[in-house]
């Protein structure tokens, strides 16, 4: 179904969901926290899939690409409550009492979030929330960005005699990042930075700082999982140079570790039939 045809709103139509009230003898819905995974549709969990196609109401985030907004079911309506840089559609908070009060209409909602809902998708302080209102919630997981993306750029996080642990890391916080730096540097794992794009200057300072050589292997991973996904290597010391000379957007994940020098050897996604490439790219324009 062409995304044209699917029943969305814009972000301005997000206050018309509210309601002032629970309505008196209704049951409470239930509330679905969904992981989407890093773009690819096919990597939707059967679960997930399931969710989508029965939920009363939809709402999903930036991060759900529209390959993925394109399964939507075209009678349900669907919300985007996204959140870029400098640009949210709904404050947290809002959206925390917006999906208990709909529930507590009766319906069944999916909130539907790009990668795992549980790492870095603030799907704890939702289900919280819920679960503080006695609303019945369950968590479907996703695949997360770092195991996704490093994947399809031919990155293992962890691989024998090179590295024996990974680290997610986010370089995003409400008031101040609180990373060991120190810990990080030393640790010798696979360091994989969310929401770090324009931090990568500080990121790469820090680390060196820290003791990690500025030969590090270093990569950048825009649009992972995605037919314009696209692999950007260098060495830790250039970070910021690499983002900047080769206009990287987000989304992009840093990834920082020995395992980056297997990205030539364990290439697959760029090696795709030519065939299957344009056809993953026709699908993608037909939902613009």
């Amino acid at each position: 179904m062409p995304a044209t045809d699917i029943v969305t709103s814009p972000v301005t139509d997000i206050v018309k969901l509210k309601v002032a009230k629970p309505l008196a003898g209704i049951k409470p819905g239930k509330v679905w926290l969904v992981g989407a995974g890093p773009g690819d549709p096919e990597l939707l969990t059967v679960k997930a899939v399931r969710v989508i196609e029965r939920a009363d109401m939809i709402l999903f985030d930036n991060l759900v690409s529209q390959e993925i907004r394109n399964l939507f079911p075209a009678s349900t309506p669907a919300f985007y409550v996204g959140k870029i840089k400098d640009a949210h559609s709904i404050p947290q908070a809002e959206l925390n009492e917006l999906l208990v009060e709909k529930a507590q209409t009766g319906l069944n909602i999916c909130r539907i979030k790009g990668g795992d809902p549980f790492v870095f998708g603030r799907g704890g302080e939702e289900m919280l929330r819920l679960k503080q209102s006695g609303i019945d919630v369950e968590l479907v997981p996703g695949v997360t960005a770092a195991a996704g993306c490093t994947s399809y750029a031919g990155i293992p996080l962890t691989h024998r005699g090179v590295s024996q642990g990974c680290t997610l890391v986010t370089a995003h916080a409400e008031k101040e990042l609180g990373i060991n730096w120190a810990s990080l540097a030393q640790m010798d794992h696979t360091l994989v930075f969310y929401m770090g794009l324009s931090k990568a200057g500080m990121i790469s300072q820090k680390l060196q700082a820290a003791g990690l050589s500025g030969d590090t292997p270093a990569a950048l991973i825009e649009n992972g999982c995605c037919p314009q996904q696209r692999v950007v290597r260098g060495q830790l010391h250039e970070l910021a140079e690499l983002v900047e000379r080769e206009a990287v957007q987000s989304p992009a994940l840093i990834v920082v570790g020995q395992v980056v020098n297997l990205a030539e050897q364990l290439d697959w996604f760029t090696n795709l039939s030519s065939e299957e490439i344009t056809s993953r790219k026709q699908l993608q324009k037909l939902s613009a």
